[in-house]
């Protein structure tokens, strides 16, 4: 299973995606609203953990825009 991981916070984001490797879990990490927006987009993962304080756009807008783009649901 491929989970992004959309976390500002450098060593939380480090530190969840530890966590989730050790279980398993093959993890990208984006600390940016955009980067992760354009990661996501990819449909390449299974589950997006998103923040919603994030430093250049919010964590809302984000999955409001994964969800306008059709990306709110695996097909």
């Amino acid at each position: 299973m491929r989970v992004l991981l959309i976390e500002d916070a450098p060593r939380l984001a480090e530190a969840v995606a530890e966590i989730l490797r050790k279980g398993g879990y093959g993890v990208d990490v984006a600390h940016m609203g955009a980067d992760g927006l354009d990661m996501a987009a990819s449909g390449a993962y299974d589950v997006v953990l998103l923040d919603i304080m994030l430093p250049d756009m919010s964590g809302m807008d984000v999955l409001r825009e994964l969800r306008e783009a059709g990306r709110d649901r695996k097909s």
